[in-house]
C-alpha cells in the first residue's frame, strides 16, 4: 500500500521514495507519495518525477487498488522498478485546489443541507445541495462564507474508527460519496476550535490550515439539476 504523505502534511511539496512496480495502464506506482490521487471530487495532482538518469511530467495522480500511479505522457520512459525517485509537485496548482476545497466545506456551513455531489477545479469548484429552490438572497450566502473565511479560523484533523463513524451518520454531509472507509479508522476535517467551530466532516482530502488562506470568494450562478437538486459555484482569486 502506497503511503499517503499528503494525509500527514499537505504542504509537503516533494519527497524521495521508490517505485514499486508498473501498473497495467502504464501508471508509476510508488512507496509513498505526496501526491493526492483522484478522489472525493478532488483531481489527482501533477508536477515532475525524476530518477537517475531521466525525469518525466506527471499529468495526473489515481488509485490502484490500494496503490497510488502517477501518471506521465504516452510514450514516456519510465524508471525502473526498485528504483529511489524523487517527486516534485505543481504546488501552485495543489494549494488552489486545497483552498478551493476548505472553501466548499465552508458552502456546506452556509448552506446547512445534504450535499448531493461536487467539484473541485483550478479557482473554482461547486456542489449540489439537496434545495429545491434556489436560495433568494446569494448576496448574503457570499458575504456569510466571506464573514466565515475572515475569521481566519484553525484548521485541524481527527481520527475516528469506521464504527464511530456508522455511529455518528451525521458527520456525512454528502449523500452520493461516502468517507473513505475499510482500513479501519477515517479521518475528521475539523474548522475551529471549541465554541468557535463551526464545521467536523469526514474528508480524506487536502485543505489549507486556516480559512484566511483561502481569501475572498465569490459565488457564481445557482443551477436547477432536477427537482431537488441545485448546484451552486463559487470562485476564488488566484
Amino acid at each position: 500500500m502506497t503511503q499517503p504523505l499528503f494525509r500527514d502534511d499537505a504542504y509537503a511539496q516533494s519527497c524521495t521514495t521508490t517505485v514499486t512496480r508498473h501498473s497495467e495502464t502504464g501508471g508509476i506506482v510508488v512507496a509513498a507519495s505526496v501526491f493526492y490521487a483522484t478522489g472525493g471530487g478532488q483531481p489527482g495532482d501533477s508536477g515532475a518525477l525524476a530518477w537517475d538518469g531521466g525525469e518525466v511530467a506527471i499529468i495526473d495522480t489515481i488509485k490502484d487498488g490500494n496503490d497510488i500511479a502517477l501518471i506521465s505522457a504516452d510514450g514516456c520512459p519510465l524508471p525502473p522498478v526498485g528504483s529511489p525517485v524523487t517527486l516534485t509537485l505543481d504546488w501552485t496548482r495543489r494549494y488552489g485546489l486545497m483552498r478551493v476545497h476548505t472553501a466548499l466545506h465552508l458552502l456546506s456551513v452556509v448552506i446547512p443541507l445534504p450535499v448531493s455531489g461536487g467539484a473541485i477545479g483550478e479557482g473554482k469548484g461547486r456542489l449540489d445541495f439537496d434545495m429545491s429552490e434556489a436560495p433568494e438572497d446569494k448576496l448574503a450566502i457570499e458575504d456569510a462564507l466571506n464573514a466565515l473565511i475572515a475569521r481566519d479560523l484553525p484548521i485541524s484533523e481527527d481520527w475516528i474508527t469506521d464504527a464511530e463513524l456508522d455511529a455518528n451518520p451525521g458527520l456525512v454531509k454528502t449523500m452520493s460519496v461516502r468517507p473513505p472507509t475499510g482500513q479501519g479508522r477515517v479521518r475528521l476535517v475539523r474548522i475551529g476550535q471549541g465554541a468557535d467551530q463551526v464545521d467536523l466532516q469526514p474528508c480524506g482530502g487536502t485543505h489549507v490550515r486556516s480559512t484566511a488562506e483561502i481569501g475572498p470568494v465569490r459565488l457564481g450562478k445557482i443551477e436547477k439539476k432536477g427537482k431537488q437538486n441545485r448546484r451552486v459555484y463559487l470562485h476564488i482569486d488566484a
